[in-house]
This record gives structure tokens, C-alpha cells and sequence, in this order.
């Protein structure tokens, strides 16, 4: 595919174009050997309300936004849009900021601004929360532009906003950068400043909710606290934080939001995989715990994530997966490779049927063109735009994006994942409808028989809807058919399937 700069019609119909043109490959492996499997569905247990997709909007977000139009509206409508993958959840990054006279360090997008103003020709360490001087408003114009788009795209009944931070202000760490203290291993925020950079959060999250007419529903202070990550030449924001440090900053934080009569709920810790929340949770103090309700955690790792569930299960708090992306080892960037949208669909489903968080958030959906040199190439993000041109950004849809598409355009708010017995499989309902949604991976290279059964009578009179993402086809559908409640689906090598199974309403005389 060459890189794009089209026109949202012209995208729009070649999409639909994709969708009526049919599994065209239907049976080109007819006569291959095929693996046959049973999927055994458990109704008896449904999950607790889902409620969406999303992605955090650092760093793509203070790039694009700034994007001539149309192709910031484009990529808006591809993103958040009903005929895009529909989102509804958005992460916004709340800057730190370095000081003005740093020399620039950061990498395209990560520069991410605060919105303090120096006071005057004083140091930093003299900003004033309460003086009004001491803030500009004016910063972070792409990421805000994003808040706006998504507010018109996305309807209030499903439109779910966090804030977060990656770092406090230069000013307000130990090594006077955000990207972390000296060692890594050390806390950068301050002795002392943990209300300072609560009041920072809390008045910005109150202004943008002022200034566009939205409401963050959580704010997490942090990002990947305890990590070896954030180091004063890093490239992008971050700090460490200890369980310890992590505990003071959730209660002075608890303590701003309540003196300020804000809602605004508390998320974290944002740990970077399982295991390392598990020894963030077990040493952060009681007291701490209490005023976190939603769990936040990230799978960039597999192991441990049912232990995440029982967490959020003891405790009685909502859990998200806040934040993943990958990109296969030894693949270089194309966007037409079908290895990158595999794994991202094997990611989805053994995060949701292992964690059964609430939602599946993913990190930056726009990714910059990764470097043609194999040792440097990447396969994250879902679009590949190019960052160092505004007026004229080209981009390009990856085969992650219509993986993903199999997943948001068919499991929506308000759905409940259903248990099955197969590893590949991820099955939704639709409580008021009845409507079934089925996500079918197959990562190999051997055809799969999938014998799928829904065991329950009022679903005897069916029709089903296929649609196949794989190395020929783009969320191409088949015609609907009548089906029942016993499938047989044909999993093909490397593709994702999705069935949507919809029960036929009698009609009324």
C-alpha cells in the first residue's frame, strides 16, 4: 500500500469496498490438511460490563493535532469515527515539561508540554499554584485539539476519559529533568512536593474539563513506577517511584482532590507488566490503597496476569489493562504483515480472558515511520504516520488496524466475555440483544475446523455474519446465513475471524 494522504471519502469507500468484497480466498486451501477443534461456550458465568477500547493519546496526539487539515480529521475518524474501529476510551498524557533553556532531548512527540509558565526570570522551584500568572493555558494544542474530536465522535453515554502523568515538572524533581533521576533505581520527585504536583494534576484536570466541556472520570499520577526505565538521558518522560513513594503520592493526591470538591476518581499504579504490580501492591500502605479505585496495569509481560484479576477481585476495585502494544521480534516495519495484527489479536484475548478487566486500552495508536534499518524497525502503533511533516503527513493503515477492527467494531460497551475452553477463541454477548460476538485467531500456518458451541435453546434460529482479517482481506465479510447454535467455523492460517451470531426477532402480527 502506498503512503496515504487521501481524502476521508475516498478512504470511507475503499473500506466499504473491503467489507461487501467478501472472504475472496474462501476456498484456496480447501484441500489442505486442517486441525479440527471443539469450542465449548459457558454461559453460566458472563463478565461484568465491558466498557471499551481505547488508546492513551501520547504521544500521537500532540503530533497530529497540530496536522493540516484534513488529515487530522481523518485520522480522528479513523480512530474514534462509527465507520473507523469506533473507540471510546482516550488516555491524556498531562505533560511535565523541562525548563525552557534545556536543550531539546526528547524524541519527536514525547516532548510533551506543561502547562506552568516560569515565573519571570525566578527559578522554577518558585511557581505558584494559586497565582493565576503562573499558568498557560494555551499549551499542549494537538493532544487538546484530540479532546474536542473525541467529545464529537463518541456519545456521552460511552465516552470514558482518564488523565495521566509520566512525570512532575522539571522543577519539582530531584535531577531537574522529566525524564527521570540520575539513577534510575531513585525516586525523582522532590522531598516533600507530593501536594505540590497533586495541586498541579488536579487544577489541570479541573481547567480541561472547564475549558472543552468534559469530564476525566480517573487520574493516575504515575506511569510504570517501579522500573529501571527512567533515567535522566532517557528520551520521554518518566519517573520512578517506589511502593513507599507511591503511597504518599496516592494520599496527597486523595487529600487535593477532596479540598477541591472534585469526582475525579484515582487510577494506578500504571505498573508495567503483572509482577511488578504485585510487588507494588503488596508494599504500598493501606491507607493508599483505599483511595485507589481502578486498578491500572500494563501486559508487556504474559506471566502473572490472573493474578491481577484476583487482586481486583479481593478488593473490590475496577480493573483496566491500561496500556500494551508489541512488535514481533525480527520483523521488520511493513504495514502490510499480518505477523504484527496476529500478535496484537493474541494479546486481546489472553489479556481479556486471563485479567477480565473492564477495558482494553492500547498505547499510542499513530506511530512515527520507524528507520528502514532492520535492527531499529517497528511494528507499533496501528497507523504509521510521518511526524516531521504537518502540512503534509502522510500515513498508512497497517494490518493492525483491521485486526483490531475485528475486536471494536463488534464487542462494544456494555457487552459480557463469556467463558470458552479454547486459548484462540474470545466470545462476547450482548446482554439486551442476545447478539454473540466471536474472535477467532489462528497464529500458524495449519487450517483450523472449529467446532463452536453455544449451548443454549433460545438460540436455535440464528444468522451469523463472518468477517476475515488476514493477508488478502481487510474486515472482509461474507453474506449472512442462517446458522444455529452449534458453528463450524474455518480458521485460516494467520488470520482473525470474527462471527457476529444474531438471533432472528419473530415478527409481531
Amino acid at each position: 500500500m502506498k503512503s496515504r494522504s487521501l481524502s476521508l471519502p475516498c478512504m470511507v469507500f475503499m473500506g466499504l469496498c473491503l467489507l461487501c468484497s467478501g472472504a475472496h480466498a474462501e476456498d484456496k486451501d480447501e484441500q489442505l490438511v486442517k486441525v479440527s477443534a471443539v469450542v465449548n461456550v459457558d454461559w453460566r458465568y458472563p463478565g461484568l460490563p465491558f466498557e471499551g477500547w481505547g488508546t492513551a493519546l501520547a504521544w500521537f496526539a500532540h503530533v497530529s493535532g497540530r496536522f493540516a487539515e484534513p488529515h487530522r480529521t481523518e485520522l480522528a475518524d479513523l480512530l474514534y469515527g462509527r465507520d473507523g474501529l469506533a473507540l471510546n476510551i482516550a488516555r491524556y498524557n498531562i505533560g511535565g515539561g523541562n525548563a525552557p533553556e534545556t536543550p531539546s532531548y526528547l524524541r519527536l512527540g514525547a516532548d510533551v508540554p506543561g502547562f506552568w509558565r516560569k515565573p519571570g526570570e525566578r527559578s522554577g522551584t518558585d511557581w505558584n499554584p494559586d497565582s493565576e500568572d503562573a499558568w498557560d493555558w494555551s499549551a499542549d494544542a494537538g493532544q487538546r485539539w484530540w479532546l474536542d474530536a473525541i467529545k464529537a465522535r463518541v456519545a456521552s453515554r460511552d465516552l470514558i476519559l482518564e488523565a495521566f502523568s509520566n512525570s512532575p515538572p522539571y522543577f519539582m524533581t530531584r535531577s531537574g529533568r522529566v525524564s527521570g533521576h540520575v539513577n534510575a533505581l531513585e525516586d525523582n520527585l522532590a522531598p516533600g512536593f507530593e501536594t505540590q504536583f497533586s495541586r498541579y494534576l488536579a487544577r489541570v484536570t479541573a481547567e480541561l474539563e472547564r475549558r472543552h466541556g468534559i469530564r476525566f472520570r480517573t487520574l493516575s499520577p504515575i506511569n510504570e513506577p517501579n522500573t529501571p526505565y527512567w533515567f535522566s538521558t532517557n528520551t520521554q518522560e518518566g519517573a520512578h517511584w517506589s511502593p513507599e513513594a507511591q503511597s504518599r503520592m496516592y494520599i496527597a493526591l486523595a487529600q487535593v482532590l477532596r479540598e477541591n470538591g472534585m469526582r475525579t476518581e484515582i487510577s494506578g499504579p500504571d505498573e508495567t507488566n503483572p509482577q511488578t504490580l504485585f510487588v507494588d501492591w503488596a508494599g504500598m500502605s493501606a491507607e493508599a490503597k483505599a483511595v485507589i479505585q481502578q486498578i491500572n496495569v500494563h501486559s508487556y509481560e504474559w506471566i502473572g496476569k490472573s493474578g491481577v484479576r484476583d487482586i481486583a477481585e479481593t478488593s473490590g476495585k475496577r480493573l483496566w489493562m491500561s496500556e500494551t502494544d508489541l512488535s514481533p521480534a525480527n520483523v521488520r516495519e511493513d504495514i502490510n504483515d499480518m505477523r504484527p495484527a496476529i500478535a496484537l489479536a493474541q494479546q486481546i484475548i489472553t489479556d481479556i480472558n486471563s485479567m477480565s478487566p473492564r477495558a482494553w486500552v492500547l498505547w499510542q495508536a499513530i506511530e512515527n515511520r520507524s528507520s528502514s534499518d532492520p535492527k531499529n524497525s517497528s511494528n507499533w502503533g496501528l497507523i504509521k504516520a510521518d511526524y516531521s511533516n504537518l502540512e503534509r503527513p502522510e500515513y498508512q493503515i497497517t494490518k493492525k488496524f483491521w485486526a483490531f477492527a475485528n475486536f471494536t467494531k463488534f464487542i462494544r460497551p456494555g457487552y459480557r466475555f463469556l467463558k470458552s475452553d479454547n486459548p484462540d477463541t474470545l466470545v462476547a454477548e450482548n446482554p439486551k440483544t442476545n447478539e454473540v460476538s466471536i474472535v477467532v485467531v489462528n497464529p500458524g500456518i495449519v487450517s483450523r475446523m472449529l467446532d463452536i458451541r453455544l449451548p443454549d435453546a433460545k438460540r436455535d434460529k440464528l444468522t451469523c455474519t463472518t468477517f476475515i482479517t488476514q493477508a488478502e482481506d481487510s474486515l472482509a465479510t461474507s453474506k449472512p446465513a442462517s446458522c444455529a447454535g452449534r458453528l463450524s467455523i474455518h480458521s485460516r492460517p494467520m488470520s482473525v475471524v470474527t462471527v457476529v451470531v444474531t438471533p432472528n426477532v419473530p415478527r409481531r402480527n
